[in-house]
């Protein structure tokens, strides 16, 4: 059994005293003061989490937009420097290898970040499918180390703490700024719901950056309230609403399914599922308000007096304080209102579909 990873802030996080656990092949924190805490820190000042677990892989070369183009379910075609776009890689079937962020760099280059759990697989399929192509994969995971800084008050931090430009910025867009004698780059997308920055660098440039901001009193967060923060604002989590068996037609993510693209691999899967509907769907559900039952991953969804489905991610909300899940469910059960039931510890709890996102995002676009 292969040991779990360390990032290059893995013992700062121990010095803070973090909850340590496995995560996507790494030893990551899980929180710090707590859940809860951290989780209000982002929606009403500013948190920082280290994310780098996360791979990063450099597409360049002559066939590298149309290389791009055939794995990538979005359409970068002729995309400005500084634009990220979000979307999948795809299987044939139209499952999904998983989900992930392109930044067009110009030039014929383009900056892929991957989710922990997949660099291997991903950077596999990559490789597998570069055939025909003139193009240079270079997997780049071992090099960088990124932070979020994430909430209201994240531009003010990256600007005055960090002193890193990033006004001009807008919503899913980037930039590569030189300094100390190496390239960072700096984004603005998020997983959280609020206006939020990502900063690529070395480890010692992250290792700085980091101490820079918990010295300001800037919020340090665990994996455990960036799956809160996501899961109250409907962003999905590969391996929960997304995997090799749920398409992104499936998990209500169509608009980044570009099927009017010449060609990706998995098209005709999934234009076929768009243009004949699909037999899952996925939903958010709301229980009773009274209610303090919480669905957790892989519980039944039924009605009728039979299974429909099952919960993919499911909490009491920080913000709302209410028990709200979603579910792939039967697609003749996924419209507003209907009433369907979640089976927890053996009780049938009834529950309304309702829209998966259970907290209005605060993006700064």
């Amino acid at each position: 059994m292969s040991e779990n990873k360390r990032t290059c802030l893995y013992d700062k996080h121990v010095a803070l005293g973090a909850l340590m656990s496995p995560f996507g092949g790494f030893e990551m924190p899980i929180q710090y003061t707590g859940i809860k805490e951290e989780h209000l820190a982002v929606r009403k000042a500013c948190g920082v989490f280290d994310v780098s677990h996360m791979g990063e892989v450099e597409i360049s070369g002559p066939d590298a937009e149309r290389y791009v183009q055939h794995i990538f379910t979005n359409d970068i075609s002729n995309a400005p420097a500084g634009k990220i776009f979000y979307g999948m890689m795809l299987y044939p079937n139209g499952g999904t290898v998983d989900d992930l962020l392109v930044y067009c760099e110009g030039d014929g280059k383009f900056f892929l970040v991957i989710n922990a759990a997949n660099i291997d697989k991903d950077v596999a399929w990559m490789k597998e499918n570069a055939e025909g192509y003139n193009v240079t994969i270079d997997h780049q995971s071992d090099y960088y180390g990124q932070i979020a800084v994430q909430g209201p008050q994240a531009e003010a931090a990256v600007e005055e703490v960090l002193g890193l430009p990033c006004q001009e910025l807008t919503f899913y867009t980037f930039k590569k700024i030189n300094l100390e004698n190496e390239t960072i780059i700096v984004s603005r997308t998020g997983y959280t719901g609020e206006d939020g920055f990502e900063i690529y660098g070395s480890h010692e440039f992250i290792q700085n950056a980091w101490d820079k901001l918990i010295a300001n009193k800037v919020q340090p967060c665990g994996l455990g309230c960036r799956d809160t923060l996501r899961f109250e604002v409907g962003l999905p989590l590969y391996g929960d609403e997304l995997s090799a068996d749920i398409s992104p037609i499936e998990a209500g993510l169509g608009i980044f399914v570009k099927t009017d693209k010449a060609e990706f691999i998995g098209k005709e899967a999934v234009l076929k599922q768009k243009e004949e509907g699909v037999q899952k769907k996925l939903v958010g559900l709301a229980l009773a308000d009274d209610d303090k039952a919480i669905p957790r991953h892989g519980y039944d969804i039924e009605a009728d007096g039979k299974k429909i489905g099952e919960v993919t991610t499911g909490y009491r909300t920080i913000m709302t304080d209410k028990s709200v899940c979603c579910a792939l469910i039967d697609a003749e059960y996924k419209a507003l209102g209907t009433e369907v039931q979640v089976r927890i510890h053996r009780k049938l709890h009834p529950a309304v579909v309702v829209k998966k996102k259970f907290y209005d995002k605060s993006y700064k676009k």
